[in-house]
């Protein structure tokens, strides 16, 4: 079987880490590249800015212990800054992810 790279939409909400939770459980195999993406929204101050990517990073720390259980897996983990949809998806095609993983919720930027 092909290896894939599948992008995970990091957001501080349930409904993201649950699935990332089924991903691992359904979805992702061993072998497979992980990309655990956090999109900021954009500052205008260097200190506001360096402390949304901490945060989004830290978050994005937590999300990696979910991935632990698969053998083999190559896990990274992106920060990016911008708007959230068209940073999503420029990101998705610079990683060259063939699945995007997303939690929908009642604040999801898909209902925009």
């Amino acid at each position: 079987m092909e290896t894939q790279r599948v992008a995970v939409l990091v957001e501080d909400a349930p409904a993201s880490r649950a699935a990332l939770q089924w991903a691992v459980r359904n979805f992702i195999r061993g072998g497979d590249s992980i990309a655990l993406l956090h999109v900021c929204p954009p500052a205008r101050s260097r200190r506001r800015r360096r402390g949304l990517r901490l945060r989004g990073f830290q978050l994005a720390l937590a999300f990696k212990d979910l991935c632990n259980g698969i053998a083999e897996a190559k896990v990274e983990i992106v920060v990016r800054e911008g708007e959230l949809g068209e940073t999503v998806a420029a990101a998705v095609g610079q990683l060259k992810a063939t699945t995007l993983v997303l939690g929908v919720h009642d604040k999801s930027f898909i209902y925009r």
